[in-house]
């Protein structure tokens, strides 16, 4: 029996943060960083990683400083600027969300081999169906694993700081 490859995580892309800036795997380089995906109308499970996300960045203290942290939208059709800069207010100020065209998101998702797909609801609106891991890059953009928001609080911790001290 043979193990299957693991997809190349980490491939290029280009977004637009809530703040306006256009972000790439170069903006990224030099710190390594989080890279969650969502959308602003999921009720609960994205809600919750940016809450929890804001919470291990505020008792990381100033260490924090060390990493991005990075909400990319699955959902560019109602996640528009306005609206992601909203909804970032609730979450730590250096949390950036970006978005894209439809083919600029997919392009992300693809890019970090991840997952989303609309789901039809009741009423014609939509829902996503989307990867819920958080996705820890390094530096240089390599992948080095994931926080999953099940694991103990003190297992996410030491992960942020094990990519932080490979960094130095």
């Amino acid at each position: 029996m043979t193990d299957a490859p693991t997809p190349a995580i980490g491939k290029p892309f280009e977004l637009k943060s809530h703040r306006g800036e256009i972000v790439d795997n170069a903006f990224l380089r030099g710190k390594p960083y989080l890279a969650f995906f969502g959308f602003t109308h999921c009720p609960d499970i994205c809600p919750t990683t940016l809450f929890e996300l804001t919470d291990l960045m505020k008792e990381l203290g100033p260490t924090a400083d060390g990493f991005n942290v990075i909400f990319i939208t699955v959902d560019p059709e109602r996640d528009d600027p306005e609206l992601l800069k909203a909804y970032m207010t609730s979450f730590h100020q250096r949390i950036m969300a970006l978005r894209g065209t439809k083919e600029q998101t997919q392009t992300a998702v693809k890019a970090f081999a991840a997952y989303a797909r609309k789901v039809p609801t009741e009423g014609g609106n939509y829902t996503m169906d989307h990867t819920a891991g958080v996705y820890l890059m390094d530096a240089d953009g390599g992948f080095r694993g994931t926080l999953d928001m099940h694991e103990p609080r003190e297992v996410r911790l030491r992960k942020i700081q094990n990519l932080l001290d490979d960094a130095k």
